[in-house]
C-alpha cells in the first residue's frame, strides 16, 4: 500500500535592519521599511493521513503530539495552538467548513526564540503545505497576509509582519509596512559576489539563550502608545539606517554596511530597555575586540542569535573568541527561494 503525503519548508531569516518597524502602531502611523535576508535554515511541514474522525497534531522536533476529534469547535490553547489554529482557518476558508482527518507534523531547524523568525516561518510552512494539499490558488501575498491574520488577529500572538513575508517570498528584500497591514515586498538583485562577501564576512552566534519576543514588542508597543519621545527618534533612526543599508549592500560595501549596522544596534536598544542586557554587552565587546566591524541581535533582542561582520582574513580570530564564550558560532548561507511545496508518494 501506499500514502499520500504532502511536505512543504519555508526559510528562516536574518533581520538586517529596520527590525521592530514592522510593528503596530508604529507602522500604521509613521510606516515602517526593513532589510532582510532568508537563510538556508528551514521550518518544514508534513500532511499525511491520520484516522477517520481524528486531526493529529504532531512538532517532531519538541516530542509534542496531540490526537483530538477532528472538529472546528477544537479548542485553541496550547500545546500546539498555531498548528490547530492553521488547521481550523484552511477548513473554514477552503474546505467548506468540513473538518478533513489528518496528521500536521512539524519541526524547524532552530527553536522557538531564535530571534530568525521560527514560530511565523513555521506558520507559512503549514499553510504552504495546505495550499499543495488542497491545490489552493493562493499567491506569495495570500500566504504571507493568511498567516498574519491566524497569528495576529485569531489567535493574538504579539509581533509585525516581516517574518511572514519573509518566509514566503524568500531572498534579500527591502519591505515597506503602511497602515491597516498593507505590505510591499521589495526584492533586491544582490549579485552573487556580493552575497558571497557578505556570507564570508558572517558570522552568526547562537547565544545560547531563547526568549519570549511578545514581552519585548509589547514593551515596544507600550512606549509607541505613550508618545515615548525617544523610543519613537530611534525608531525613525531604524528606518532611516534600513534605507542606508540598502544601498550599501547594493553597491557591495560591506565595511559601509558595518557601519550602518552599528549605528541600527546602538538605535534599537533605545526602543526598549529589554532588547540587550550585560550578558549580550560582553559578547557583542568581545567580538569587535576579537576584530568583528560590527554586531546586534537578531530579531526583538534579549537573546537568540546575534550576527557579526567582520573582514574574513579575520573571521578566525572571532570565531574562536566566541567559541569559548559559551555559545555556539554556526553556520548558514543566503538563500534566494521562499516557501515551497511539493507531494510524495510512501510505499508501505
Amino acid at each position: 500500500m501506499s500514502s499520500k503525503v504532502t511536505r512543504a519548508r519555508a526559510p528562516l531569516r536574518l533581520g538586517l535592519a529596520g527590525g521592530g518597524t514592522d510593528v503596530a502602531p508604529f507602522c500604521d502611523i509613521h510606516g515602517g521599511v526593513i532589510l532582510n535576508a532568508t537563510i538556508s535554515w528551514y521550518a518544514y511541514a508534513t500532511i499525511s493521513p491520520a484516522p477517520p474522525g481524528k486531526v493529529i497534531f504532531r512538532a517532531s522536533d519538541l516530542d509534542l503530539e496531540v490526537e483530538l476529534d477532528a472538529a472546528l469547535d477544537l479548542p485553541m490553547e496550547e500545546p500546539l495552538k498555531l498548528h490547530r489554529g492553521v488547521w481550523r482557518r484552511i477548513m473554514r476558508d477552503f474546505n467548506d467548513d468540513q473538518p478533513l482527518s489528518l496528521t500536521l507534523t512539524t519541526a524547524s531547524d532552530v527553536s522557538a526564540g531564535s530571534g530568525l523568525g521560527s514560530s511565523s516561518t513555521l506558520t507559512v510552512a503549514m499553510i504552504e503545505a495546505f495550499k499543495e494539499h488542497l491545490r489552493l490558488p493562493l499567491g506569495e501575498y495570500d500566504v504571507a497576509r493568511l498567516a498574519v491574520d491566524v497569528e495576529r488577529n485569531e489567535l493574538g500572538y504579539k509581533g509585525g509582519l516581516q517574518d511572514q513575508y519573509a518566509a514566503t517570498f524568500g531572498g534579500v528584500n527591502f519591505m515597506e509596512f503602511g497602515p491597516a497591514g498593507r505590505v510591499i515586498v521589495n526584492p533586491l538583485r544582490i549579485r552573487s559576489s556580493i552575497l558571497a562577501e557578505l556570507e564570508a564576512s558572517l558570522v552568526l552566534y547562537f547565544t545560547g539563550v531563547s526568549r519570549e519576543s511578545a514581552a519585548i514588542i509589547e514593551d515596544q508597543s507600550n512606549l509607541l502608545r505613550d508618545n515615548q519621545q525617544s523610543s519613537i527618534d530611534a525608531m525613525h533612526q531604524m528606518k532611516r539606517d534600513a534605507h542606508a543599508m540598502k544601498e550599501q549592500l547594493l553597491l557591495g560595501d560591506i565595511r559601509g554596511l558595518a557601519e550602518v549596522l552599528q549605528h541600527s544596534w546602538e538605535a534599537k536598544k533605545r526602543t526598549s530597555s529589554r532588547v540587550s542586557n550585560i550578558a549580550l554587552e560582553q559578547t557583542h565587546d568581545l567580538a569587535l575586540r576579537s576584530g568583528a566591524y560590527a554586531g546586534k541581535v537578531s530579531g526583538a533582542g534579549g537573546g537568540g542569535f546575534m550576527f557579526f561582520l567582520v573582514d574574513p582574513a579575520r573571521r578566525p580570530n572571532v570565531v574562536r573568541a566566541l567559541a569559548q564564550n559559551g555559545g555556539d558560532v554556526v553556520t548558514c548561507h543566503f538563500t534566494q527561494s521562499g516557501a515551497s511545496s511539493w507531494r510524495v508518494t510512501n510505499g508501505a
